[in-house]
This record gives structure tokens, sequence and C-alpha cells, in this order.
């Protein structure tokens, strides 16, 4: 700063002033009688220049930087800790979104499997109400086809034992007939079905055994005659079959209110 200011007072500025006290670009340097006091000149006034300069600069005060770095260093340490806090205070909300997140997965899951266990509660309770519909439907029809049987034994047995000899007895046997069948194709529809157990094994839940003849035609225990016709309901027995079955030994005669019974 100090030889650019030199320079401006050695060399006149670009519009053509000179500074003060300086000679005119066009004057003759003045001779050497006076040259040593215009050398004293110059250099009192580039030391005033000098001090003006430094006059102009800010003082250094070594306690007014320490100060500054205090002062600067104060908000960044208030700073950091407002930062930690808030980092505290979110770690923290974090942990507790996190615990709220596995109480909800818990109860979800909880849930889940509440909803499974009514699914599958009322998914059985369809199931049984079915059943016990089907049940009671079952024996309903049981419960009412039952007194008819004795009615088709009746007519079974009439077209057994009964020989038309007339037109008359002809005309009555053809229209009994008409009943019987329209009975036998009712207890049909409703799914009554005879037994034919004769040639088949004896089977206890099915028949009910009041003779046995020793024979060697059939293998032992076989069913050998139908003595009264059993009728079953879907797979439920509506009335035991009665039945001679085949055996090794001697004829064992039923009781003789098995017998009154069965031709009853």
């Amino acid at each position: 700063m100090i030889d650019e200011e030199k320079q401006q007072y050695q060399n006149p500025s670009p519009t053509g002033e000179t500074p003060e006290g300086s000679p005119m670009s066009g004057e003759n340097p003045p001779t050497s009688a006076n040259s040593p006091a215009n050398s004293n000149e110059a250099a009192d006034w580039e030391l005033e220049l000098a001090q003006a300069y430094q006059s102009s600069q800010p003082p250094a005060n070594t306690s007014g930087e320490t100060g500054t770095g205090t002062s600067s260093t104060s908000p960044t340490a208030d700073a950091q800790e407002l930062l930690n806090r808030e980092l505290a205070q979110a770690i923290d909300e974090k942990q507790a979104l996190k615990t709220q997140l596995q109480a909800m997965a818990t109860q979800l899951e909880d849930l889940k499997n509440q909803n499974l266990r009514l699914a599958a509660d009322f998914d059985n309770f369809r199931r049984r109400t079915q059943k016990e519909k089907e049940e009671l439907d079952l024996q309903a029809r049981c419960v009412t086809v039952k007194p008819l049987l004795p009615v088709i034994d009746n007519f079974e047995r009439a077209r057994s034992h009964l020989k038309p000899q007339t037109d008359g007895e002809m005309n009555m046997h053809k229209s009994y007939q008409s009943v019987y069948k329209q009975m036998v194709d009712c207890l049909k529809q409703i799914g009554v079905s005879p037994m034919r157990p004769e040639g088949e094994q004896f089977d206890p839940n099915l028949h009910e055994a009041l003779l046995s003849e020793p024979t060697d035609e059939y293998e032992e225990g076989t069913v050998i005659q139908e003595l009264e016709r059993g009728y079953t309901l879907g797979d439920r027995v509506l009335r035991h079959a009665k039945v001679k079955v085949a055996a090794a030994g001697l004829s064992v005669v039923a009781s003789d209110e098995n017998l009154d019974s069965s031709e009853s």
C-alpha cells in the first residue's frame, strides 16, 4: 500500500492532476543545492502516509480475538447441545413407536387367532346343526314309516295266500295290489328300501335269527330263508329281518313268543 502511494506521488494520475506539494511534470528538477531538502520532505510525507494507513487499520487486540473466539465457540456448544437433545428425543420417540408397533402386532396376531377360532367354531356349529337337522329329519321319517310296515306285511301275505278264482276276486285282487304298489312307491321316494338277506352271511346288525337249520347246501351262518322282511331308511335299520340261518348242528327252534310275533 505504501508503494502504491509512493507511485501515485511520483507519477501523475491519469486525469493529469498531481499530488499536493509535488513538482509539475513539465518543470525541471531542482538544483543539487535543494535536493537534500526535497528528500527530507518526501520522507516526512511517506512517514505521515504510513502513519495514516496504520491508523486506518483496526487495532490488533489479543484479548479481543480471544473474546471473539469465545463468543463464536459458545453458540456452537449450544447448537451441539440442542442437537443432542433432539437426537435423544428422536431416539425415545423411535423406541416408543417400536414398542407400540410390537404391541399392535401382538394384538393383530391375537385377533387373527381369535378370528380363526371363531371361524372354526362356527364351521363346527354349522356342521353340528346340519347333522342334527338330518338326524331329526331321519327320526321323524322313521317314526312316521315304522307303523306302516305291518300294513305292507299284510299286503304281501294277502298276495301270497289269496288265489283269485272269479272275475270279482280278480278285480278285488287288482285293486288292493294297486294300493300296495302305491304305498311301496311312496316308501321308496322317502328312502325306505327292503332287505334281501337270503344267501348273505348272518349280520346281527341287520338280521334277527329265529331258526337255525343244519344243511350241507349252505355255509354255516348263511341266511337260508327270510321269515319277515326287514327295512332300512338310508343307513338306519327300521326293522331287522327275521331269518332262518344254516347251522352245522341240530335245528334250534326259536321261542314260542318269537314265532307268534313273526306269524302276526
